[in-house]
C-alpha cells in the first residue's frame, strides 16, 4: 500500500511539473514580442490551445466576479468599460484558434473545437444570465441620457446592453436551465455544420483530362491544378477543388461554361446532397432550438422597446 501511495504521489507530482512546464512554454501565456504583436505561429502548437483556453476562461470569470462584487455604484467605467476589456487572453487564443481551424484544420483541432464549444457556451451564459451583473449594466443604460458619454462610449453601452438582452438576461429564472442546455446544443450543432461543409469541400474534385477545357485560365491556376492532380495520384490531369484559391480562378476565367456551372453548383450545394455530410437535419434541429429559445426569451420585445405581436 505504501509503495502504491508513493508511486501515485510521484505520478501526480510529475504530471503537475509537466503542466507547469507546458504553461511556461505556451506562447499565449507570455508577451508575443513580435512586430505589431503578430501571433508567433511558428511556436504555436495544438497542445497550447486547451491550456490557454482554460486559463482564459478562468481569467474572465475572475474579472467578471470583480465587477459584480464591486460595492461602488455602477458607472460606465467600472461596469461597461471593465466588461469590454475583460477576457483579453481568451480573445487572444480564440482569434488564433478560430482562424487556424478555418484555414488548416485537422482532426486534433476539430476535437479541441468540440471540447471548447460547451465551455465557451457555459461562460457566455454565466455572464449574460447573471442577474447582479445585468442589474449593473441596466443601471448604467438607464442613466445614459445624463452621463455625457462620447459617441463611441454610447455605442459601446448600447451594444453591451443588447448583448445581455439577446443573451437571455430577462429570461425567467425557471427557464434558465433549459436556456443553457439549448445554447450548449446549438454550439455543438454549429460546429457540426461547419465540419460537414469543410469535409465536403475537401472531398470534391473536378477532374479535367482535356487540355482544351483549360482555355481562358491563367497559367498559375493551370499549374496549381496540375500539382493538385499529382498529389492525388492523377498525374497528367488537372484537379480543381472547392477551396477558394482553386475554384475562384476557374469560375472567373474558364471558358467552358458547363464546367464552370458544375463546380459552382457543387459549391452552392455543400451539405445538401442527402449523404453522410448532409446538413438539413442539423439545420432543422437548429431552427427548432432557436424557436424554443425565443419562446423562453421574450426579452426581445419588452426589453428592446418593440411592440408585442
Amino acid at each position: 500500500m505504501k509503495t502504491g501511495a508513493i508511486k501515485m504521489t510521484l505520478f501526480l507530482a510529475l504530471t503537475a511539473l509537466a503542466r507547469t512546464a507546458a504553461a511556461e512554454d505556451n506562447p499565449f501565456l507570455a508577451p508575443y514580442n513580435t512586430p505589431w504583436d503578430v501571433p508567433p505561429f511558428d511556436k504555436i502548437k495544438n497542445e497550447h490551445f486547451m491550456p490557454a483556453y482554460e486559463k482564459g476562461i478562468a481569467g474572465q470569470r475572475a474579472e467578471v466576479a470583480t465587477i459584480t462584487g464591486n460595492t461602488d455604484a455602477p458607472t460606465f467605467k467600472n461596469t461597461i468599460e471593465a466588461l469590454e476589456v475583460s477576457g483579453q487572453l481568451l480573445t487572444r487564443v480564440g482569434n488564433v484558434f478560430e482562424n487556424l481551424n478555418d484555414a488548416e484544420t485537422n482532426d486534433e483541432m476539430q476535437k479541441i473545437a468540440k471540447d471548447v464549444a460547451p465551455m465557451l457556451s457555459a461562460l457566455n451564459d454565466d455572464i449574460f444570465l447573471d442577474p447582479k451583473l445585468f442589474a449593473r449594466v441596466k443601471t448604467v443604460h438607464d442613466q445614459r441620457a445624463s452621463l455625457k458619454l462620447t459617441p463611441e462610449q454610447n455605442r459601446l453601452l448600447e451594444e453591451t446592453y443588447k448583448q445581455f438582452v439577446r443573451g437571455g438576461a430577462n429570461v425567467k429564472e425557471a427557464d434558465k436551465k433549459e436556456f443553457r442546455e439549448i445554447n450548449e446544443r446549438l454550439s455543438v450543432l454549429s460546429l457540426k455544420f461547419g465540419e460537414n461543409i469543410l469535409a465536403e469541400e475537401n472531398r470534391y474534385e473536378l477532374v479535367v483530362d482535356n487540355a482544351a477545357d483549360l482555355k481562358g485560365l491563367p497559367q498559375t491556376a493551370i499549374d496549381a491544378a496540375a500539382e493538385t492532380a499529382k498529389e492525388k495520384g492523377k498525374e497528367g490531369k488537372w484537379v480543381f477543388t472547392l477551396h477558394k484559391p482553386s475554384m475562384i480562378p476557374f469560375i472567373t476565367y474558364a471558358e467552358n461554361r458547363a464546367l464552370r456551372e458544375k463546380i459552382y453548383r457543387a459549391y452552392c450545394e455543400r451539405g445538401n446532397n442527402n449523404d453522410d455530410l448532409d446538413n438539413k437535419e442539423t439545420l432543422r434541429e437548429e431552427s427548432t432550438l432557436r424557436a424554443r429559445r425565443s419562446r423562453h426569451a421574450r426579452f426581445w420585445h419588452g426589453a428592446m422597446g418593440c411592440k408585442r405581436s
